[in-house]
């Protein structure tokens, strides 16, 4: 069984939780759309859950649309710096920051063009980090619904998931977060977040994950 998913900006806990069975195929055809996760994460920080927006270049077609894939990153805001310096006050003192620091910081020190390459860089560096295989499979043109032709594949679809303004129902187990004892637990942050705090623990804890919200 596949599952379709969007590549998001360093995707959330319940994608990311997906994308380690390497049973996905990538949306590479939609159509792009605001409020989403395609330029957003959200981490913890010392004043609470905290969004992280790469801003872009909106250049829509005569009907005012514009595929994901030819979306371009506005680089004439220096974003990357700041999400970078975010990170590093946010994580520093989380006990694997360190650690994964050198493979991460590279990402925001070379200027990139496409958002949706951009965003697929970001998912393979967290599965190198993570020491997994990160799927190649691409759709060639956008569907409502998806099957693998001729492969006999149950494919589910879960682009839902890039919506960031719907709450899903993730039933998500805790664990420790760096401003955990000031703000409380906050579930389904970026995977970066689970990442800097548990380490190689990851790939167990994302295995776990109640997904039945999906799959059922």
């Amino acid at each position: 069984m596949y599952t379709l998913l969007h590549p998001t900006y360093f995707p959330n806990i319940a994608a990311f939780a997906i994308i380690i069975g390497d049973k996905v195929i990538w949306e590479m055809e939609d159509n792009y759309q605001k409020q989403t996760y395609r330029n957003r994460c959200y981490i913890s920080t010392d004043q609470g859950k905290h969004m992280l927006t790469i801003p872009i270049k909106h250049v829509g077609g005569k009907e005012g649309r514009q595929k994901c894939k030819e979306v371009r990153l506005d680089n004439s805001y220096s974003w990357q710096r700041q999400h970078w310096r975010t990170l590093q006050t946010a994580y520093r003192t989380s006990p694997f920051f360190e650690y994964y620091e050198d493979h991460i910081a590279p990402l925001f020190e070379k200027e990139h063009r496409f958002l949706l390459d951009f965003n697929l860089k970001t998912i393979e560096t967290i599965c190198d980090c993570l020491q997994i295989k990160m799927s190649s499979k691409k759709t060639s043109a956008y569907q409502k619904s998806i099957e693998m032709p001729g492969q006999g594949f149950k494919t589910v679809d879960a682009r839902f998931l890039v919506n960031a303004k719907k709450e899903i129902q993730l039933v998500q187990e805790t664990y420790t977060q760096v401003f955990g004892g000031r703000h409380g637990f906050i579930k389904n942050l970026s995977v970066l977040d689970l990442l800097f705090n548990e380490g190689p623990r990851t790939v167990s804890f994302l295995q776990n994950q109640n997904l039945d919200f999906i799959y059922a």
